[in-house]
């Protein structure tokens, strides 16, 4: 797991806005320069201007619409993972209009430190969004509870209740999972063999109807449906 990154008390968070909707844009703007916690350093229209001012001003977090110019399609979700390599530090919100448990995925598969996903009807909510800031600032994560349902009900309307297919050894194993240990880090946990526990996940992708996704992708989706639950 990533270690957690600590910023000096009273050092605002620099961030980079970047929205094609102009007035969403101005109305982010105007809501986070009204932050002692947030240092705005950039606005942005499209993903050539994100690109530019991140290497402009070094921010510590960007905030960012899913869709934007060039082609409104997914340049935050891929600004995203372009990130993590380049800037490993550095956190990510991206904003989406719509409730789309595949773009939360595709923006966690490749891990969750740094990483929120919001629902622009709830940046309204300033103090939501100040949350998103310093935890991805932090290295921590965010899904919007709404995103995390769809999936779920997504998955229920195909199968039913899934998890409810698990052994109560599954469940724990699957708990481990959501706290982001690895295969040996679980079975020292559990006191179990590293076959053991690589026997139970198995049996769990295959119950979740997740055996034919990659790895990484499927103990994403695998903790997501975890957690929903746990929220009932």
């Amino acid at each position: 797991m990533s270690a957690v990154l600590a910023y000096p008390r009273g050092v605002p968070f620099r961030v980079v806005l970047a929205e094609d909707n102009y007035l969403l844009r101005e109305g982010l703007a105007q809501l986070l320069s009204m932050s002692e916690e947030v240092e705005l350093v950039a606005v942005c229209g499209d993903l050539p201007e994100l690109d530019s001012a991140i290497e402009r001003t070094d921010p510590d977090v960007v905030i960012t619409d899913i869709r934007m110019p060039p082609t409104g399609t997914d340049e935050g979700i891929r600004a995203a993972n372009r990130l993590r390599a380049e800037r490993p530090t550095l956190g990510v919100v991206v904003l989406s209009q719509y409730a789309e448990p595949e773009y939360a995925l595709a923006l966690l598969e490749n891990g969750a430190a740094g990483r929120a996903y919001l629902l622009k009807e709830r940046v309204s909510d300033i103090d939501q969004l100040l949350r998103a800031i310093r935890e991805v600032a932090r290295g921590g994560s965010v899904i919007d509870p709404v995103v995390v349902e769809a999936l779920v009900a997504s998955r229920a309307a195909a199968k039913g209740s899934a998890l409810a297919e698990l052994t109560p050894r599954e469940t724990e194993v699957l708990s481990q999972v959501a706290q982001g240990r690895n295969n040996a880090g679980i079975a020292a946990v559990l006191s179990l063999t590293d076959r053991a526990v690589e026997k139970h996940i198995n049996a769990i992708f295959s119950k979740l109807g997740l055996s034919e996704e990659p790895d990484t992708h499927r103990r994403v989706k695998a903790t997501l449906l975890y957690l929903a639950e746990q929220r009932r």
